[in-house]
C-alpha cells in the first residue's frame, strides 16, 4: 500500500522522498526524486540500527558496489548509495509495476505460455548475475517487477547478502524473511551458490503454475526441515496438463543436492525454452501458440504477444529477413549444384582425351 511522505525529508541532500511504496521487517522503500539529475528513482532505506554497525556499513558498501556493476535488462539498476543520519539507502531505478508476488495473487495460476517467458527473463538477469560472479541469495517474487509491458526485472542484489553479515541475534530475523523460497543449503546454514537461486527460481516456477508453494509450514524450522528432507508434491498431481518433461524439469530443480540441479541460471534457462523438445513417455498436447509476455499488473491486464512485444513493423522484418535469408540458401544450392554438375562432362572430355594419347 503506498502512502505519500508529508514532509518530503530529502537524503544526502539530493534525494527527496515522495512516497512509501512498501516496507518490511529490514527497510523501507520509497518513490523519490533524484534532485541533482531530476529522474524519479527508488530508494531502499534500512532501518537506522543497521546503519551504526561498522562492519555492516562496510560490508554494505561492498556489496552495494559490486551490484551497482550489474548491468542488464532485466535487473533493476543500483544507481547510488550513501549514510544519512544512521540510515543506510540504496538507489535504484524506478520501476512501474507491480511486484511478482502481488500478481500471482491477483492472477492466479498462469498457463505455461505466460510463466515461461517471465521466468526465462528472471533466468537471463540471474544468468547475467552468476557471470559475473555474483549470487542474488533471495530469490523471490517480491523482489521480482513485472511493468505493464510485461517485462520483469530482478531487484535487490547485495542487500541479502549484506544483511547476511549482521550481528547473531537479529539472523533470523533476515534469514527468515522468506523461507518458503530458500534453498535446503541455506536452511541449514550454508553459503549459497549459483544453484542455490536456481533452487529458488523454481520454487517461484512452482509457484507460478500450480498456485502453491512446493513446501509449507507454519514455522521456519520445520520449513528449514523440509526443504532439507521432504521432496516437494510433483506438480502434475495438483494440474495434470502440467507437461511430463516440464515436470522433470522442476523437480530436477528442486532437488536437494545443488550438484544435481541445473548450476547457473543461464542454463536453467537453456533448459526451460526447449523442454517442449524433450521426449515424454506419456505426452500432453500443449497447444503451440506464440507464447505472450504475462502482462498482468492491476492497472493494465493486457497480453502481449511477440510480435506485439517487439513491434509490428521489426516483427515483419524480421520474417521478411528471414524469408530472404532461405532464398538466397536456396540459390547457392543451386550454384553449388550446377557448378559440380558442369565438372562431369570437364573430367570426362579429360579422361577421353588422356586415353586417345595412350593408344
Amino acid at each position: 500500500m503506498t502512502s505519500p511522505i508529508s514532509t518530503n525529508p530529502i537524503l544526502s541532500n539530493r534525494y527527496q522522498l515522495l512516497q512509501t511504496l512498501g516496507s518490511g521487517g529490514t527497510a523501507v522503500v520509497y518513490r523519490a526524486r533524484d534532485l541533482m539529475l531530476e529522474r524519479q528513482v527508488a530508494i531502499k532505506v534500512l532501518r537506522s540500527d543497521f546503519g551504526k554497525d561498522e562492519t555492516f556499513r562496510e560490508r554494505f558498501r561492498q556489496e552495494a558496489r559490486a551490484a551497482a556493476n550489474i548491468s542488464h535488462p532485466n535487473i533493476v539498476t543500483v544507481h547510488d548509495f550513501g549514510l544519512d543520519h544512521d540510515r543506510l539507502f540504496i538507489v535504484m531505478e524506478f520501476v512501474p509495476g507491480t511486484d511478482l508476488k502481488t500478481v500471482i495473487k491477483q492472477h492466479g495460476p498462469f498457463s505455461i505460455e505466460e510463466a515461461i517467458p517471465l521466468i526465462l527473463q528472471a533466468c537471463a538477469g540471474l544468468g547475467h548475475a552468476h557471470r559475473s560472479g555474483i549470487v542474488h541469495c533471495d530469490v523471490k517474487p517480491h523482489n521480482m517487477l513485472v511493468t505493464p509491458e510485461g517485462q520483469l526485472k530482478v531487484t535487490d542484489f547485495g542487500i541479502a547478502r549484506a544483511l547476511a553479515g549482521i550481528h547473531p541475534d537479529e539472523k533470523s530475523d533476515v534469514v527468515w524473511g522468506s523461507p518458503q523460497y530458500f534453498s535446503p543449503e541455506q536452511a541449514s546454514g550454508y553459503a549459497p551458490s549459483p544453484a542455490s537461486d536456481v533452487y529458488s527460481l523454481g520454487v517461484v516456477l512452482y509457484e507460478m503454475l500450480t498456485g502453491q508453494l512446493p513446501l509449507n509450514a507454519d514455522n521456519a524450522t520445520e520449513l528449514a526441515r523440509m526443504h532439507r528432507d521432504e521432496p516437494p508434491i510433483p506438480p502434475r498431481q495438483i494440474r495434470p496438463d502440467i507437461p511430463p518433461a516440464l515436470e522433470r524439469i522442476l523437480l530436477k530443480v528442486l532437488s536437494k543436492e545443488p550438484s544435481a540441479r541445473y548450476r547457473t541460471a543461464d542454463q536453467f534457462g537453456q533448459v526451460l525454452s526447449t523442454f517442449g523438445r524433450i521426449p515424454d513417455s506419456n505426452p500432453v498436447s500443449v497447444p503451440v501458440v506464440e507464447p505472450p509476455v504475462a502482462a498482468v499488473h492491476r492497472a493494465n491486464p493486457q497480453r502481449y504477444s511477440i510480435r506485439q512485444s517487439v513491434g509490428a513493423d521489426l516483427w515483419e522484418r524480421i520474417k521478411q529477413e528471414a524469408r530472404e535469408l532461405d532464398w538466397v540458401s536456396v540459390g547457392l544450392g543451386i550454384l553449388a549444384v550446377a557448378a559440380v554438375g558442369g565438372l562431369i562432362p570437364y573430367w570426362t572430355y579429360i579422361y577421353l582425351f588422356i586415353s586417345s594419347l595412350q593408344h
